[in-house]
């Protein structure tokens, strides 16, 4: 084999290789991807049903329920437009409690109950994720216009 050959095969070996060890890195960040989704995302069917992801909003007051198990909780994770139910089969975290904010990880069955594997909660008075802030802002302005718009007399 001439040398000329022999440089282009090794080319050719490093492109492929290349090639493969970026479709598995892609394959890889596709696998372990999370999206966030709010609960208006989640009323309107943006979120996928039966795949992972990260639902975030309010623990809304008056919504956790325990189930006879003792370790099963159900409450409600709102945006102040539309709310999720959640049930969580473990041990809460300490700063978790109604009125603040959450960010539940795990899937949305098919009755639109999320299931979460993980449940975080905000880590001190003033934090706040950037992704759960938005939410609620846009969950707020979408019930002012609501208000605005049932208000509205046309005579």
């Amino acid at each position: 084999m001439k040398p000329r050959q022999k440089r282009l095969v090794f080319v050719a070996a490093g492109v492929v290789g290349i090639g493969i060890a970026a479709t598995l890195v892609l394959f890889a960040f596709q696998q372990n991807m999370m999206f966030f989704f709010s609960p208006s995302q989640v009323a309107a069917k943006e979120a996928p049903v039966a795949k992972a992801f990260r639902l975030g909003g309010m623990v809304k007051e008056g919504s956790m329920q325990r189930v006879a198990d003792g370790l099963t909780v159900a409450f409600t994770v709102t945006d102040n437009a539309e709310e999720v139910t959640v049930m969580y089969t473990g041990i809460l975290p300490d700063l978790f409690k109604e009125g603040q904010g959450v960010v539940a990880q795990g899937k949305l069955d098919g009755a639109g109950v999320f299931i979460a594997d993980e449940v975080l909660a905000k880590h001190d008075e003033t934090y706040m994720p950037p992704e759960v802030a938005k939410a609620l802002e846009q969950g707020k302005a979408a019930a002012a216009m609501q208000n605005v718009n049932q208000t509205t007399v046309i005579p």
